[in-house]
């Protein structure tokens, strides 16, 4: 199990640690460090929670590292949480830029392990707590001054640093900014294109010496080359027209039906209870 050759405190921090001895002594809580010369000496950590016992750990000391574990070798110092207090870091300082203006928070740092020595800092504009916040680039040279709680720098804005982690408000600005650039960058081609299609004509130079539509319907001219433009066919005989002697049909004689008779009109019904003709006036339902 080795080590990396570089590490964010704060992965180091969140770890518990673990000793040779296989016992487990807490996660770690703050850094021990030396701001001066930006360098990182050790770290301690929280055996209790209820203690205000807190062990401190040299950097030499680390032997390896897990998912959640931290694995040292030898003895702690022991110490107090007040002990700690009063020891000098730069983490959670205010971070200021020119004309004291405020730009964010020292929220972590990338140590080099073998030496301690700090590559650079990682600024956050806001709480550095909250998840999917950015982060942006400090390196040690950039900063001018520091106190107590204050890192002080010549930046106009944080947009001077690289950006180390973009948030997803960063992601979709920066995205867009460059969907816009995009679209201008389109638009610049397609109206120098527009530009060149207005100054030249659409047409090739084959249809521009087409001559117009009136002159098309005249006839055209024989050439001269052709020794047979206009007497091709002149003593060629006329052929009959196969249809003129075409025998006419006969008309049709007209197709009478024979005329039928009419129907005979039934013999008139007889009373059969009076024994007598029936008359007209006679009603038909008595």
């Amino acid at each position: 199990m080795g080590l990396p050759d570089q590490l964010l405190l704060s992965d180091l921090l969140r770890r518990q640690v673990r000793c040779d001895q296989g016992l487990e002594r807490g996660a770690g809580v703050l850094a021990w460090m030396h701001p001066p010369v930006h360098r990182l000496l050790g770290w301690a950590s929280r055996p209790s929670a209820f203690a205000q016992k807190r062990l401190v750990w040299r950097l030499d000391q680390l032997r390896g590292l897990g998912e959640q574990e931290v694995f040292v070798k030898g003895e702690p110092a022991e110490t107090d949480a007040a002990t700690l207090e009063r020891l000098p870091t730069l983490i959670d300082a205010a971070l200021t830029g020119a004309d004291d203006v405020p730009l964010g928070l020292v929220a972590d740092a990338a140590v080099e392990l073998r030496s301690g020595r700090i590559l650079h800092y990682l600024v956050a504009r806001s709480d550095p707590r909250l998840p999917g916040t950015s982060r942006w680039r400090l390196s040690p040279d950039r900063i001018v001054d520091q106190q107590p709680g204050r890192v002080f720098t010549a930046l106009r804005g944080l947009d001077d640093l690289p950006v180390a982690r973009a948030s997803v408000r960063q992601q979709l600005l920066r995205r867009s900014r460059r969907w816009k650039e995009q679209v201008q960058e389109v638009g610049g081609r397609v109206e120098e294109r527009l530009e060149g299609w207005l100054e030249e004509p659409p047409w090739p130079e084959a249809f521009r010496e087409e001559r117009p539509w009136p002159e098309r319907d005249r006839d055209p001219e024989p050439d001269p080359r052709d020794p047979y433009a206009e007497d091709r066919y002149a003593g060629e005989p006329d052929e009959p027209d196969p249809l003129e002697d075409w025998p006419e049909e006969e008309e049709p004689q007209d197709f009478r039906e024979p005329r039928q008779a009419p129907p005979e009109e039934p013999p008139p019904r007889r009373d059969r209870y009076r024994g007598r003709e029936p008359h007209g006036d006679d009603d038909p339902w008595i």
